[in-house]
C-alpha cells in the first residue's frame, strides 16, 4: 500500500513538473510573442511617421539676418537620383525667393548625366534671374563638374572652382554592348519581331545597321550643338575658343580659367565671404526622404537606370 502512494506521489510529482514547465514555456513564448509585436508596431509606426515627413529643406534652418543660399548638385544627374531637375529646381526657386539669401552658390560634385535634366536645371536659372534681377548665382566646383554638370554650371554668373578640380567633358555619349558572335557561338538564334522599320534599332543582339548608326549619331550631333550652344550663351566672350573646347576632353581648374570656362579659383567660403559679403550660408538642399533613401539603398535606383541605359537608349552626357 506504501508502495502504491510512493508510486503514485511521484507520478503526481512528474506531472507537476511537466504542468508547471509548459506552463513556463507558454508564458516564455508570449513574452516573445508581445515582444516582437511590439517591436513591429515601434518600427511601423516609425516608418508611417518618416514617410509623412518632407524631404529636408532650408526653411528649418533659415538664418534671421543676410545668409548666402547654398544648393548641391551632387552625384549623377537623373530623375532617379538625388541631383534631379525637381528637387534642384525646387530648392533653386526657395533660395531666390528667401529676401534674406543675397545670392545663390549652386556647389556642383558631378560627373554629369541626363541632358534633359540639366536642360531643366539650366532653364530655370534663368527664368529665376530674370524674376528676381537682383540676386546672382555662382557655381562653385568641388571634385567635378563635367558634362551635364558642366551645363547646369553655365547658367550662373561666375564659376569658380579648385585649382585641381575637373572641368568640361563638352560632348554627349551613348553606349552599349554587342553580342552577335557570342550568340552565334552558342548557337542561340535571335527573334525579334517589330512593327516600324526601325523599331528595334541598335538592339545588342542584332546585327549593326548602318543606316541605325548614322541616324544616332545626328541625333547626338544635334544634342551636342545644344550642348555647345548652351555654354556659349552661358561664358560667352570669356571663353577661349578652339577645336578641342567642345571635343568632351576634360581640364584642371587651374587650365579651366585660362581657356574661360572658369572664372577664378576659389571655394564656398571665399565665395560667400568675398564675393557675395554674405559669410553666413545656409543650405537649401533638398534632400531625399526617409523612403527615398532606403530604396535607393535596396538598389531602386541602381536597376531603374541600368534598365533605362540598356533597353530604352538614354542619352547621357
Amino acid at each position: 500500500m506504501k508502495n502504491n502512494e510512493s508510486g503514485s506521489t511521484s507520478d503526481r510529482d512528474v506531472l507537476a513538473d511537466l504542468a508547471f514547465a509548459s506552463l513556463k514555456e507558454q508564458r516564455r513564448a508570449r513574452r516573445w510573442n508581445i515582444f516582437f509585436k511590439g517591436l513591429f508596431a515601434a518600427y511601423f509606426f516609425v516608418l508611417i511617421f518618416m514617410v509623412y515627413i518632407p524631404g529636408d529643406s532650408s526653411s528649418s534652418a533659415k538664418s534671421g539676418k543676410d545668409h548666402t543660399a547654398i544648393i548641391d548638385v551632387k552625384g549623377v544627374i537623373s530623375s532617379e537620383t538625388e541631383a534631379n531637375a525637381d528637387a534642384i529646381i525646387s530648392s533653386l526657386r526657395e533660395a531666390f525667393k528667401e529676401k534674406k539669401a543675397k545670392a545663390v552658390i549652386l556647389r556642383i560634385n558631378s560627373p554629369g548625366g541626363s541632358p534633359v535634366q540639366s536642360g531643366y536645371i539650366n532653364d530655370e536659372i534663368y527664368r529665376l534671374k530674370e524674376k528676381y534681377p537682383g540676386k546672382k548665382v555662382y557655381a562653385v566646383i568641388a571634385d567635378i563638374c563635367a558634362s551635364g554638370g558642366y551645363y547646369i554650371a553655365a547658367a550662373a554668373d561666375e564659376i569658380y572652382a579648385d585649382k585641381a578640380s575637373v572641368v568640361g567633358s563638352i560632348g554627349v555619349l551613348m553606349n552599349g554592348f554587342g553580342f552577335v558572335e557570342s550568340m552565334d557561338k552558342l548557337g542561340v538564334e535571335r527573334r525579334l519581331y517589330t512593327a516600324g522599320e526601325h523599331k528595334g534599332f541598335l538592339d545588342p543582339f542584332s546585327k549593326v545597321n548602318p543606316e541605325d548608326v548614322q541616324h544616332i549619331k545626328g541625333l547626338l550631333g544635334n544634342i551636342h550643338q545644344q550642348f555647345i550652344n548652351t555654354v556659349k550663351k552661358g561664358r560667352g566672350e570669356k571663353l577661349k575658343e578652339s577645336d578641342k573646347l567642345y571635343s568632351g576632353l576634360v581640364w584642371t581648374g587651374e587650365q579651366s580659367v585660362k581657356i574661360g570656362l572658369v572664372d577664378a579659383l576659389g571655394n564656398s567660403s571665399f565665395v560667400a565671404r568675398e564675393i557675395v559679403k554674405a559669410e553666413t550660408m545656409v543650405d537649401y538642399t533638398r534632400k531625399p526622404n526617409f523612403v527615398d533613401r532606403f530604396a535607393e539603398r535596396l538598389g531602386v535606383s541602381f536597376s531603374t537606370s541600368l534598365w533605362s541605359k540598356f533597353f530604352n537608349g538614354n542619352v547621357f552626357q
